[in-house]
């Protein structure tokens, strides 16, 4: 079995979101023995955001520039890298609402028609199916409670969506909301997040 954990956080060792995905990893290991384990940090080696050049996955043969051809392997490396992995395991901060933009720029690198979905007469159809994916998402503020807040929500939701147009159907949320609420909501929330972690293990 492969794992590939992904961190987003742009905030290194005071990242929440860079502790729990640890922790998930760190618990999916002890549970798996022979766990192979990828791991990506996008805040450090991003993909750049898609262009004429970073298009170079759909250019295919007709990547002809040298700049097309290096972020063309780049775009495989990852859609490969992605497709190997069994379980992922993604960090997720909600920045202004949505995901890093680091994020989004590995999923745009990753969302290949052909390798990761299909277009068909009746509709697109994922080709990812058959992971796990576990996204320890973390909010500043409390966004889960009420309907007003969970309309502001463009993080969760948008994973939910791209993942499963990618064909993973089985996606889990470890939630750590509040963060920025002072530190006894802090403490709660983290507390609260470890049991998700545990159950997940168990």
């Amino acid at each position: 079995m492969k794992l590939l954990h992904i961190d987003s956080s742009v905030m290194a060792g005071n990242s929440v979101s860079r502790q729990l995905t640890a922790r998930i990893a760190a618990e999916w290991q002890k549970s798996q023995p022979g766990l192979v384990t990828d791991y990506l940090d996008l805040a450090e080696s991003a993909p750049s955001h898609l262009s004429s050049d970073s298009l170079g996955f759909r250019l295919g043969a007709d990547a002809t520039s040298e700049v097309q051809r290096t972020e063309n392997a780049l775009s495989e490396a990852l859609v490969t890298q992605f497709l190997a992995a069994d379980v992922i395991v993604i960090g997720a901060p909600m920045y202004n609402f949505s995901v890093p933009s680091q994020l989004k720029a590995w999923i745009d690198r990753i969302a290949q028609a052909g390798r990761t979905f299909k277009y068909t007469e009746t509709g697109p159809v994922g080709l990812a199916g058959g992971k796990t994916v576990i996204i320890a998402s973390t909010r500043g503020g409390v966004y889960s409670t009420s309907e007003a807040m969970r309309a502001l929500d463009h993080q969760e939701s948008y994973l939910k969506t791209v993942l499963g147009f990618l064909g993973v159907t089985d996606v889990r949320f470890v939630r750590a909301e509040g963060v920025a609420m002072g530190d006894a909501r802090k403490a709660e929330a983290l507390q609260s997040a470890e049991k998700e972690i545990a159950a997940l293990a168990a």
